[in-house]
């Protein structure tokens, strides 16, 4: 049953033309792909001999048959069939059981997580008439992240608020509004911070970031009850861009002002 391509098996280095609707599957072992037709199924798991893709073979903790694609109703689906959670985008935990979660045109990363620590990853890239397949860019230039603007004083209270992010302490929390004050009136008097103050400069950091359509910063989005959500996300998506880093501490640390 098993179709691999172990010369290359990443959709890093490009799929080939096909026709919209395939579908390409790509682990560390090999790759697969398939037409789209209504109840064609892909399969992958650990068991090389019976999956279309095999996936963690040298992991027990992965399940023989992990999980299954299905083309039904005009779309691909992914089911889980095994005993660990797939984790989809926008960290979705898919279990055996639910329903299975659609796929959209274009590339998807699916990921399970064993206790030993590992990670195995499943590429799928699903070929769209209007998106562009993976092509090879090993020779190409970096394309930097996206840096958003930051004022000098908003980058000062966004650095004390994530401080523990910044310090990649385990299961870091943003500081609270309170204590964020304290160290920014030590560190600039003049400037008669407050709570509010500081947790004003910041929504409307949050703002801009939701007018450009970064998801998972309003309340709409979360629901309740909000807690530190709302900071975390924003926090997240600074680092991911590279917006805050951990240099962004030093006037703090330069003060001894670090909780």
């Amino acid at each position: 049953m098993t179709t691999f391509d172990c010369c290359h098996p990443s959709l890093a280095q490009g799929v080939p033309p096909a026709a919209p609707g395939t579908i390409f599957a790509s682990t560390l072992s090999g790759r697969s792909s398939m037409p789209a037709d209504e109840g064609r199924k892909l399969l992958f798991g650990r068991n090389r001999d019976d999956m279309h893709v095999c996936l963690g073979e040298d992991d027990r903790q992965i399940s023989r048959h992990q999980g299954t694609i299905i083309h039904d109703g005009g779309a691909w689906c992914v089911r889980n069939e095994g005993r660990l959670p797939l984790r989809l985008p926008g960290s979705r935990l898919l279990f055996d059981g639910d329903e299975p979660a659609p796929l959209s045109d274009g590339y998807t990363a699916v990921f399970v997580r064993t206790s030993s620590g590992r990670e195995h990853l499943l590429e799928l890239y699903v070929a769209g008439t209007d998106s562009p397949a993976p092509s090879s860019l090993t020779t190409e230039v970096t394309k930097p992240p996206r840096v958003w603007r930051l004022t000098m004083a908003e980058r000062t209270v966004l650095a004390a608020l994530a401080q523990r992010f910044l310090r990649q302490e385990a299961y870091p929390q943003p500081l609270s509004w309170r204590r964020v004050a304290e160290q920014l009136a030590e560190l600039e008097p003049d400037r008669k911070w407050g709570p509010k103050k500081a947790e004003h400069l910041v929504a409307g950091v949050r703002q801009r970031l939701v007018e450009a359509g970064v998801p998972g910063l309003t309340k709409e989005e979360v629901g309740d009850p909000v807690g530190n959500v709302l900071n975390t996300n924003l926090i997240g998506e600074l680092l991911q861009s590279t917006t805050l880093v951990p240099p962004d501490l030093a006037l703090l640390e330069k003060a001894g002002l670090l909780d």
